[in-house]
């Protein structure tokens, strides 16, 4: 469904240019309302060169995946003030958390494969996210809040795909059915739909738009609206599956306007106001028969439709994947002589990050994935000084106060910081400063989470 690794194979193609000249350019722009400067960490790995920051939570807490030594594998990762923490699989090789994740009670839903061999040797869905080849293991949605791994259901069929999480613990994502579906493109074969899990991880079906016969969900916000895609079964990522944009309202899909692109039309996220931001591909994406990935970035708005959010100057595409409840959107702006590069949109207006970082950091943003409602960010970055190979995670925060006025958003995500702690395996002084530097105490969190 998303389509920043194809984007950044693109990107690696032209990345020799100096990379100083993007932070140059951003400082040059012109700007209504300036962004605040970010300080930026680089945070780490499992002992590859890969890691990827895919979603952030009001508590900071970075969530991903990141590669073990080797690379040849990837696996969930939740980074808690710049400490890695390893989810681990469902028994398979690769798992992954891709989507947003906003809930500050410890729930954390993503993709993890089993150690099953899938019987029908499908290229599911998380293959495209996973390091190739694909390993044909049967791939799941998970959940957990702090303990193993939980496997969650599919419609009947092998696989399933948990994306978005909102504060109430509703899932969403997609999942196969038991049914040969002829607009499959092989090895792809059973057909799947948009599906819902509530806060018991009982699984109930979205339905895609009444012309199309499969579907997927990628997000969900506090009030139950979900956004996705609808199209054909195709190779059950993007492409034809994406023909149409979905928001679901109580369960009923009504269509989000694209540009006129034929496929690649893809919601990402969306905040509790109801905005809507992703990519869509323009006009004439279908060259001799073949659907092109010709993406540009939006935001939907019910007051206002579909409107681009264009590339930076000098690009010919950008995605949007992050947006938080203030309506600052992250994403990526690609398809120029300086590759790609993370920007940040708000109030009408893009900015290069990278030139919102300190002069001279070690690290180039090429995307940024998450932002959280104080504005920190996270997303993939690489090593200035190895470019090609090392590409680690970042968080990126702004400098400047923020003081907690709704302290029920940000507390502690589990019953006792010190079980969290344990289960972690992380140190409880390390909980305590991530949850003091939220303005909150583990007692008065802890009390708060008991009277749920």
């Amino acid at each position: 469904m998303k389509a920043k690794n194809f984007q950044y194979i693109i990107a690696m193609t032209i990345l020799s240019v100096a990379l100083g000249a993007s932070r140059l350019a951003a400082q040059d722009q012109p700007n209504q309302a300036a962004p605040p400067q970010y300080s930026v960490t680089n945070l780490g790995t499992f002992g590859g060169n890969v890691s990827s920051g895919n979603s952030i939570n009001n508590l900071g807490w970075a969530m991903g995946n990141a590669n073990p030594a080797g690379d040849a594998t990837t696996q969930a990762a939740v980074w808690i003030d710049g400490r890695g923490i390893n989810l681990g699989t469902l028994g398979g090789p690769n798992s992954a958390i891709e989507w947003p994740v906003k809930n500050d009670w410890s729930v954390i839903a993503g993709i993890a494969e089993t150690a099953e061999i899938d019987p029908l040797k499908e290229d599911w869905s998380c293959a495209a996210f996973f390091p190739p080849p694909a390993t044909k293991h049967i791939c799941l949605g998970f959940v957990t809040r702090w303990g193993h791994l939980q496997a969650l259901s599919t419609l009947g069929g092998e696989h399933g795909y948990a994306s978005g999480v909102n504060e109430r613990g509703e899932i969403v994502g997609w999942a196969e059915t038991n049914v040969d579906d002829k607009t499959c493109v092989l090895p792809q074969i059973l057909q799947f739909e948009a599906v819902f899990y509530d806060d018991d991880g009982r699984v109930h079906e979205l339905p895609p738009l009444p012309e199309d016969q499969d579907g997927a969900a990628t997000a969900i916000n506090n009030q139950g609206q979900v956004v996705g895609i609808s199209g054909t079964c195709d190779v059950a990522v993007g492409a034809y599956t994406a023909k149409r944009m979905v928001i679901w309202q109580d369960g009923f899909p009504v269509e989000i306007p694209a540009f006129g692109g034929k496929g690649w039309n893809t919601p990402t996220a969306i905040n509790n106001r109801g905005e809507v931001v992703g990519f869509a591909n323009l006009p004439g994406d279908v060259v001799d028969g073949v659907l092109q990935f010709n993406p540009i970035a939006f935001i939907w708005t019910p007051q206002y439709g579909t409107t681009k959010i264009e590339p930076l100057s000098g690009d010919t595409n950008s995605i949007a994947y992050g947006i938080n409840d203030r309506g600052q959107v992250v994403g990526q702006s690609y398809g120029g002589p300086e590759g790609a590069r993370a920007f940040l949109w708000q109030d009408g207006k893009s900015y290069d990050l990278n030139g919102l970082i300190p002069s001279g950091s070690p690290l180039y943003l090429l995307y940024a994935e998450g932002i959280n409602d104080r504005g920190e960010i996270t997303g993939q970055a690489c090593v200035v000084s190895a470019c090609t190979t090392e590409t680690p995670a970042f968080l990126a925060a702004p400098q400047f106060g923020w003081s907690n006025s709704n302290a029920d958003a940000l507390a502690v995500a589990d019953k006792d910081s010190s079980a969290m702690a344990s289960k972690l395996a992380v140190p409880r002084d390390v909980v305590q400063k991530t949850l003091k530097r939220r303005g909150l105490h583990i007692e008065a969190a802890t009390a708060q989470l008991q009277q749920r």
